[in-house]
């Protein structure tokens, strides 16, 4: 049918959805991400003319690129709808140009996919914006220029594949910084003494805070004894009590970094996980009668809005199903970050007629439960403040001053939909009695507990999108990204939902800060953010924020060529065949032995663990092997002995 309109998406789930709502005068067609992109085995951007950047068709695109220009050859119309931020204005941008030009294209955006949204979009199609996709040329060229001169410089020190980034190498710089706090921190022991004190029949727990007028410093055992037999026996007398109410407002709807935050923490979801469901929810979901629909709006953003219409939809929810103490009388408004893109809308579900429950049996059990956290985080946002009644107590026994603090929580408000994490300590964990300024307290036992100082916890996805965030580092599309390719590079390892570097993490980070001091320093990288904010903003031009960082960076880079030599680690091995030192080389499985003779002698080897293989008679040792799925344990003596394990278990000999 000659007169159908092409409409072009990212992916076909999207398609699939999208099409099911406009019907049959439209024709869906995906172009499974980028079409057109820099080309990988050089450079692809003219620094001499103005950072021009040279696009090509993406090789393994070619075919989805011939299907959609044999579906576009007779249509009217082509929409393109790809997704509403830099990266999607630029796949659309890119195709009108270079492969629709002349034709009728018109740009669609919805942060939505449900009917509403997407027959308003098609209502009202708009220009591609020229600053969005200026801003996201730029961030393209600059990762490129930093990606493409870095990386060879990390192959000549330590070796070839290893890749750096203008954004992921601050990350690791992160890491690598926290995990040498750790490194070097030194606990230091400390004492408390506590009372456990009893009025009638309720008891409470009463903690010392100043000898004297001075803070109490307890440092070891004997200074803990002797306090604790200086007050045995004496009087606890209440001196001072206060009591107020306190209150505590909900959290925000969910932005994208809040949301791999939640996730990890509540859901133990890493932050690729999270956003590969909240791309199927956002995509859309068959919820029966041949009907799709996205679940939730667009879930890269980072800003708090909320459409009004959606507002007024949870305000009579809230209403209908809580009742008039549990709305307030306006709607909760939350800070937006300076250049957050105001068009995004918050992370929310799309309809509030489509609750968790009732789509338990249609969504797998990981995208229930994480649309049941975004679902649960909206309809809080909106409710009234948590109440507490707070109490704290001075109590008095010589020159001791204990206190002891409290709370019971007296109206749920917002905690009756969404618990935050560790919202449970605040109530009922020390329950104060009915007090009087006066009480002689019964002492029932005197507990003096040793402590330990700890030093600050390794990164975690949660902890370290948050540390993104605030420092300005990267935006919602790349946090994911960012740890993927860590982990992938192994710079950094996951155990146990916490990142440690690698001893290539140390090195590749270590060389970077020593010759791009600049380019490592996270408040460069922040400022170079919010430049590219500024070119999409219409206050900055993308060749004058590029040729700012090209000639510092080109500097470095001249002065790095010129200085790095091959880093060569001598073993105390010696290769089996020539005789000559071996020495330590990585490679795309981690770190091994290789002859210092190499190219003429090719003898290279694994590094075993040292830990003997637990297979049957096998009397081999286990050694790091690296598969698509991440490390394993192997042993030497594979085929023949085929034990693997994903940690290293103990060495029954030791």
């Amino acid at each position: 049918m000659k007169n159908k309109n092409l409409v072009i998406v990212e992916s076909p789930t999207k398609a699939k959805t999208i099409g099911k709502i406009l019907g049959d005068n439209f024709v869906l067609a995906s172009s499974m991400g980028h079409i057109i992109d820099l080309p990988t085995k050089e450079l692809g951007v003219d620094i001499e003319k103005g950072f021009t950047p040279a696009y090509v068709a993406i090789p393994s695109r070619k075919k989805v690129l011939s299907s959609i220009k044999k579906e576009a050859k007779d249509k009217d119309k082509i929409y393109i709808a790809t997704d509403p931020d830099r990266e999607g204005e630029a796949i659309g941008w890119q195709l009108k140009e270079r492969i629709f030009k002349g034709k009728d294209v018109l740009r669609v955006t919805f942060h939505e996919i449900t009917p509403s949204a997407v027959a308003e979009a098609f209502k009202n199609p708009r220009p591609f914006d020229a600053n969005m996709v200026e801003a996201q040329v730029g961030r393209r060229v600059l990762d490129r220029i930093v990606g493409y001169f870095l990386s060879p410089l990390l192959w000549k020190k330590i070796a070839r594949g290893l890749s750096a980034g203008r954004v992921q190498s601050v990350a690791l710089r992160l890491i690598i910084e926290r995990e040498r706090e750790i490194q070097k921190f030194v606990p230091r022991e400390y004492w408390e003494v506590e009372a456990e004190l009893k009025k009638l029949t309720n008891s409470f727990l009463a903690k010392l805070q100043k000898i004297g007028d001075k803070k109490a410093q307890i440092k070891d055992k004997g200074e803990a004894d002797k306090i604790v037999s200086d007050i045995q026996g004496k009087e606890f007398k209440v001196t001072a009590l206060k009591e107020s109410e306190k209150r505590r407002f909900a959290d925000a709807p969910f932005i994208t970094s809040t949301m791999q935050q939640e996730a990890f923490n509540k859901l133990r979801f890493n932050a690729t996980k999270t956003m590969i469901i909240a791309q199927q929810l956002y995509e859309g979901v068959d919820i029966g009668q041949d009907s799709s629909i996205g679940l939730i709006t667009y879930m890269r953003t980072d800003s708090t809005r909320v459409a009004p219409e959606a507002i007024t939809e949870v305000r009579s929810h809230i209403l209908r199903h809580f009742g008039k103490e549990y709305l307030p009388e306006a709607p909760n408004v939350y800070k937006v970050k300076k250049l957050a893109q105001e068009a995004h809308e918050a992370i929310r579900p799309t309809l509030l007629s489509q609750p968790p429950e009732g789509l338990k049996e249609i969504l797998s059990k990981d995208q229930y439960k994480l649309y049941e956290l975004i679902y649960n985080r909206f309809i809080a946002s909106q409710m009234s403040p948590a109440r507490y009644l707070a109490k704290t107590a001075d109590i008095k026994v010589d020159k001791y001053l204990f206190t002891a603090s409290g709370s019971t929580l007296i109206f749920a408000g917002f905690m009756s939909v969404y618990n935050r994490n560790n919202d449970d300590e605040e109530n009922g964990k020390n329950i104060i009695p009915d007090l009087k300024e006066g009480d002689i307290l019964e002492l029932i036992k005197l507990l003096a507990s040793q402590h330990f100082t700890k030093p600050p916890a390794r990164y975690s996805d949660s902890s370290l999108i948050k540390a993104l965030e605030e420092e300005g580092i990267g935006r919602p599309s790349t946090y994911a990204p960012i740890i993927y390719t860590l982990i992938l590079r192994d710079y950094i390892r996951r155990l146990k939902g916490y990142f440690f570097p690698t001893e290539l993490g140390f090195k590749v980070c270590d060389l970077l800060v020593e010759y791009f001091p600049k380019i490592m320093d996270p408040k460069f990288t922040a400022l170079m953010e919010e430049e590219l904010d500024e070119i999409e903003e219409g206050r900055l031009e993308r060749i004058k924020v590029l040729q700012d960082f090209y000639q510092p960076f080109k500097e470095s880079l001249d002065f790095a060529q010129a200085h790095i030599k091959k880093e060569v680690i001598t073993s105390d091995e010696v290769c089996d065949k020539c005789g000559k030192p071996m020495i330590f080389k990585w490679g795309r499985r981690g770190k091994f032995l290789s002859c210092s003779d190499f190219p003429k002698c090719k003898n290279s080897k694994s590094i075993t663990s040292g830990v003997k293989c637990p297979g049957p008679e096998c009397g081999g040792e286990l050694l790091e092997r690296r598969s698509t799925r991440g490390f394993f344990y192997g042993c030497t003596n594979f085929p023949k002995c085929r034990f693997t394990s994903k940690t290293l278990p103990e060495d029954k000999e030791e």
